[in-house]
């Protein structure tokens, strides 16, 4: 299976063989277009210091004929000099033109950086719950990376090699078509093993990437914090060895065949580059020798010079091919995240109403993540505006994804969910999110301080108002205890904070939104009595001001609500108060006595 891969292509790598069409060349060039004039600085600098770069190959022929054979000191000295100064020149050019093809490449890397993760932040939800979150990093990471290097180096060293490719061609029909054309016709031979070099190149490119993406994959599930106590709880660190190593150890083994890929290729090239400078020996030597010519010495070095330095390019080119074919599938990776469609967006005419009074209706909803397995089924309520609604309902029975139906984290497969009689599909995105707040069961914090993690819902607001927020959700108290108060660093993923006190912290953020509707998913679900308590008192009072849906577990929130939707895989199978659903003796009541009436008993004996 090792020996397949060096000198043949399977019908996998056939298959997925790089097809560089016009449009992904249009597309590159639509991020190099901006930058046309330094890119016409750039060009003009490699034909400078081409030329430059092959005056001392021509002038040696004038060293040796004219300085050397002809004994003159003054001359020799001249061309010496001249030599050095144009080489020097060369040298200085070649420092500017890699000053302006970095600049470039800096500002392309920045561009095709920002582009992608805007792309990405308004990417669906559905996206982020099903991809590789290594694949992501790795696209934004390591694939623009080297998206810097074709241009620094791969794109640049096209234009030079190309360039002192014909400006060699050029000086050796010159001195002599003879000794020219014997160089020119080996060239064609170097292109044989370029086709199947360059597409085995690029499959071991994508695979090793792919590769990448598993590994960072990998650490970022293990070495996450989270992550890492899940597995010393487990003891699981042999294990996710074992699995990090074989990935590693595969890692490894592409590596060492995309390195040797090329191996008998640039053995069949360097072979070429020796027998031409021969060949232009024993020719240009016959011609001195049998008939007469007019060939010096010089000539004859000068055009075996020129050869080496026409003969460079060539194999540089070919090498590049190989490398540019690679490089495609780098754009092929970053280009496929640009042309995932944006399942949520706005529509053409997308509405923002002037008054806003938060009524929620759902009509006739039906919601899969996958056709097959449908979740939610002809759910219809409506929620006035100002009124509470508690779903309840067991695990998997899709509470929580009803709920994001409202903000349009998913779009419904049929029905409506309607933001004051409006389809929220026709709603300004940005527009439902401002006026919907949503308390999640699982707290984020980013790794900051509390005073940014506030500010992240209101970047203007006064510090009056963040404490103002953080007394309505009971956290105001602890942060001013805190020697730093609202500079009190939280740590990462707020780890430095109780899940209680993260909680409060998550509920102040949303209040400083100040939105229309309110939407609590189980928020107390995963605390102790008296961190869940806590909420509560924080919760209570603002569920009587604004439109609020809890998702509870917790009977005192169950009780506050003003009506209560009891779900059962994805239907709606009860719907009203607590006295009334208890004794109808159905699946609420069932609820009440399993979980809302145990943890009454429990917070009792707390």
């Amino acid at each position: 299976m090792g020996r397949r891969n060096r000198g043949f292509l399977t019908e996998e790598e056939k298959a997925h063989s790089p097809k560089v069409t016009r449009d992904l060349l249009k597309r590159i060039g639509s991020y190099l277009r901006p930058y046309w004039k330094q890119m016409t600085l750039v060009l003009f600098s490699i034909l400078l210091s081409s030329i430059f770069g092959l005056m001392p190959s021509i002038l040696t022929g004038r060293i040796i004929d004219e300085g050397l054979i002809g004994q003159n000191l003054d001359v020799l000295i001249w061309l010496i000099v001249a030599s050095l100064g144009v080489m020097l020149g060369s040298n200085l050019i070649g420092v500017l033109e890699s000053y302006l093809s970095t600049w470039i490449a800096q500002h392309i890397t920045f561009d095709m950086s920002n582009s992608m993760y805007r792309h990405l932040q308004f990417m669906s939800h559905r996206f982020f719950t099903t991809s590789n979150q290594g694949d992501i990093i790795t696209r934004m990471a390591s694939d623009i990376s080297g998206v810097q290097q074709i241009i620094t180096s791969t794109m640049t060293s096209i234009l030079s090699d190309s360039l002192t490719l014909i400006i060699a061609m050029v000086a050796m029909y010159q001195k002599n078509w003879i000794l020219a054309t014997i160089g020119v016709v080996i060239l064609p031979l170097f292109t044989l093993p370029t086709k199947k070099a360059g597409k085995t190149r690029w499959t071991l490119t994508r695979e090793a990437q792919e590769c990448r993406d598993e590994i960072n994959g990998i650490l970022n599930e293990t070495l996450s914090v989270s992550g890492q106590m899940l597995v010393k709880l487990f003891r699981r660190e042999d294990q996710e060895y074992g699995r990090y190593s074989a990935v590693n150890q595969r890692m490894i083994r592409l590596n060492i065949r995309e390195s040797m890929a090329g191996r008998w290729f640039r053995v069949v090239l360097r072979t070429f580059s020796t027998i031409g400078p021969m060949l232009i020996y024993l020719v240009g030597g016959i011609l001195m020798m049998r008939y007469d010519s007019d060939l010096t010495v010089g000539d004859v070095t000068v055009l075996v010079a020129l050869l080496g330095r026409m003969y460079a390019p060539v194999n540089s080119l070919l090498n590049i091919q190989v490398d540019w074919i690679r490089s495609m599938a780098l754009f092929t990776r970053i280009f496929d995240y640009f042309d995932m469609p944006m399942e949520i967006k706005n529509a053409p005419d997308a509405i923002i109403p002037r008054n806003v009074t938060g009524r929620i209706e759902f009509v006739d909803v039906h919601f899969a993540y996958e056709p097959s397995r449908p979740v939610l089924k002809d759910i219809s309520f409506t929620l006035e505006s100002g009124k509470s609604i508690a779903i309840v309902g067991p695990s998997g029975s899709g509470k929580s994804t009803l709920i994001n139906l409202i903000p349009r984290l998913y779009d419904v497969l049929e029905g409506s969910v309607r933001f004051d009689g409006i389809d929220v599909r026709q709603l300004d995105l940005g527009f439902l999110r401002d006026h919907v707040g949503v308390v999640t069961q699982d707290t984020y914090l980013f790794n900051g301080t509390v005073r940014e993690n506030l500010l992240y819902a209101k970047p203007n607001a006064t510090q009056d108002e963040l404490e103002d927020a953080c007394k309505k959700a009971n956290i105001h108290d602890f942060i001013a205890r805190q020697p730093e108060g609202y500079d009190t660093k939280v740590g990462n993923r707020g780890l430095k904070l109780s899940g209680g006190e993260k909680q409060r912290i998550s509920i102040a953020r949303v209040l400083l939104k100040d939105p229309v509707v309110l939407i609590f998913d189980e928020a107390t679900s995963s605390l102790d009595s008296l961190s869940e308590n806590m909420i509560q008192e924080a919760i209570d009072p603002l569920i009587t001001s604004r439109t609020s849906i809890l998702i509870a577990h917790r009977l005192s929130t169950v009780l506050a609500a003003d009506e209560i939707l009891v779900l059962k895989e994805g239907q709606i199978v009860e719907r009203g108060v607590h006295d009334d659903l208890v004794e109808s003796g159905g699946l609420y009541a069932e609820l009440y006595e399993t979980q809302f009436r145990r943890a009454l008993d429990q917070a009792n004996d707390d």
